[in-house]
């Protein structure tokens, strides 16, 4: 008897749920919950990042989603592919359709008659006993469902009488012509070159990944990255390379705040290094964006610094105003890292840049005692040298710039 199958819609990678300001690995919730459930439950799992194909991703999500036994849809942070394709599997088959979520997201209007099984991350993680409590579910839901199947999609439900489409002579999925390696497998091979910061390898994999699924903007903010760590052929010039790059997702309205951080990291290596103030600018257009919509500690301490390295060479009027906003910011940024602190922080893989954006935030607004309590703090936290490098650059800097501070 062939295998059944299960095809799992929904992002890959650490995504943000805009409507809180969290970042939720995605996929932790795969690894960990839904392909275990389904594979307890005796099906074949795939995700669309273990495709292997050649050519557009398309033809063979596609037939999943008519000729799949079971489909999973993951609508946490309002992913948009994710509710496209549940859309296109509630027109094609009646039943055997799960969506599931993180449980922060609000169901939209168009939803409301739709079961949404909810899970909860704590932080970008999810809790052991979570893991376990959805996991049962979901693989206790994938079998009754297919020893009993109900109609689950709206699509039939309203429109009673209407026949599931079917495909004439198609092509089995399995004869798709694929490649060697899988989505998942290139972005993995990537990230560790990444880590290793062999970025022009980095690169080359990540845009082999692109070729494969090329509307990802996960996959070009990494190749952004890649472009202007490597500094190949040289800095200024993967600088350039990785702002075009940005460029293709709609700097001007994008409102990813991934997106609009990298910008903001571009422009201000830009401005380092040519000098010129229309970068200063951007960077901090970008990072102040970045923060206002995600109310992140990362867009915010740099939104900051900025503010302070504006305000040092601009007119007194205006490097007032800088220093002030600057000032405000920090303050913010401290409430947002304390609130981590107190919110599942042991579960946390940035520890370290929590602790020390907030060192960085109190030294800023010049209340040394926490500012070196924090210290202590961030160090005993410490993963490498670089991190600490990183920190210590940015507070010398900072300094000079307070030294300067037109409110003395």
């Amino acid at each position: 008897m062939e295998q059944k199958t299960c095809f799992v819609v929904m992002g890959y990678g650490i995504k943000t749920d805009y409507s809180t300001g969290r970042n939720l690995d995605l996929d932790k919730t795969y690894r960990n919950i839904v392909k275990p459930a389904v594979l307890e439950a005796g099906l074949k799992c795939i995700r669309a990042d273990d495709i292997k194909h050649s050519g557009l991703i398309d033809v063979p999500m596609y037939q999943y989603l008519l000729k799949a036994d079971i489909v999973i849809a993951d609508l946490s942070t309002y992913n948009p592919n994710a509710f496209y394709e549940l859309g296109i599997r509630h027109a094609l088959r009646p039943h055997t359709t799960i969506a599931i979520a993180e449980k922060s997201l609000k169901n939209p209007f168009d939803l409301n008659h739709t079961v949404i099984r909810p899970y909860e991350h704590l932080g970008v993680g999810i809790d052991h006993e979570e893991v376990l409590r959805f996991r049962k579910e979901l693989k206790e839901t994938i079998q009754e469902i297919l020893s009993d199947p109900n109609v689950d999609s709206p699509v039939y439900t309203y429109l009673q009488g209407l026949k599931p489409p079917f495909l004439k002579e198609a092509a089995e999925i399995e004869n798709v012509t694929y490649i060697k390696q899988s989505l998942s497998s290139v972005l993995e091979i990537a990230e560790q070159e990444m880590n290793q910061k062999n970025f022009i390898a980095a690169k080359s994999l990540f845009q082999v990944a692109l070729n494969i699924d090329p509307n990802s903007v996960f996959i070009k903010q990494k190749i952004a990255l890649a472009t202007y760590k490597s500094e190949n052929p040289d800095l200024l010039s993967s600088l350039y390379k990785a702002y075009d790059i940005l460029q293709t997702l709609d700097p001007d309205v994008t409102t990813d705040p991934e997106t609009l951080g990298l910008l903001g990291a571009v422009s201000k290596r830009l401005w380092e290094t040519t000098e010129d103030k229309i970068w200063l600018d951007k960077s901090i257009f970008f990072y102040e964006k970045g923060f206002y919509i995600k109310n992140d500690y990362y867009n915010g301490i740099n939104f900051a610094f900025l503010l302070n390295m504006r305000g040092n060479i601009s007119d007194k009027n205006n490097a007032i105003a800088d220093y002030i906003l600057a000032a405000r910011t920090r303050l913010k940024v401290i409430s947002i890292c304390e609130a981590l602190i107190e919110n599942n922080f042991e579960s946390r893989g940035d520890k370290y840049w929590i602790l020390a954006t907030l060192e960085e935030a109190y030294f800023g607004i010049g209340e040394s005692e926490k500012y070196n309590e924090l210290k202590e703090r961030a160090q005993s936290m410490l993963p490498g040298k670089w991190e600490r490098e990183s920190t210590e650059k940015q507070l010398d800097k900072l300094s000079i710039f307070l030294q300067n501070s037109p409110l003395l």
